[in-house]
């Protein structure tokens, strides 16, 4: 069911601070800052040779990264993203076998444009996972 790695995401606190650590002192590639309001957060991602690094800020009040925030106020990784072929087969043999998708069920179109689900941490040793449809 899983392909590669996509990305692994950092909720920051200050985005602006986060994209100057990762442009000027380790000298990577950072795209645009991207508003994703039906995910309650703005995002960039750091370009890597083998894969991501998505750094995440709060977009309005209902946002959860703000809720993650307020648990670790310096921030930190909040997921992690792995890419699948058909995100509605490996949401319904997820579920069979047990496994939480959140909210609705129904995916979301993610900072990709491509369609994204989540996965409860519980049942994935703690780790928030992200399915993308590549």
């Amino acid at each position: 069911m899983l392909g590669r790695l996509n990305h692994v995401a950092i909720a920051v606190p200050d985005l602006e601070a986060a994209v100057a650590s990762y442009r000027d002192r380790l000298g990577a590639a950072v795209s645009a800052p991207q508003a994703l309001p039906e995910h309650g957060v703005t995002v960039v991602f750091v370009e890597l040779a083998n894969t991501k690094v998505e750094l995440l800020e709060p977009l309005g009040e209902g946002s959860p990264i703000a809720a993650f925030l307020e648990r670790n106020s310096a921030g930190g990784m909040h997921h992690i993203c792995y890419e699948v072929d058909d995100i509605i087969a490996a949401r319904d043999q997820l579920r069979a076998g047990g496994a939480r998708v959140l909210g609705d069920g129904e995916p979301k179109t993610g900072a990709h444009g491509k369609p994204v689900l989540f996965l409860h941490p519980k049942d994935f040793q703690g780790t928030l996972v992200e399915l993308e449809q590549i």
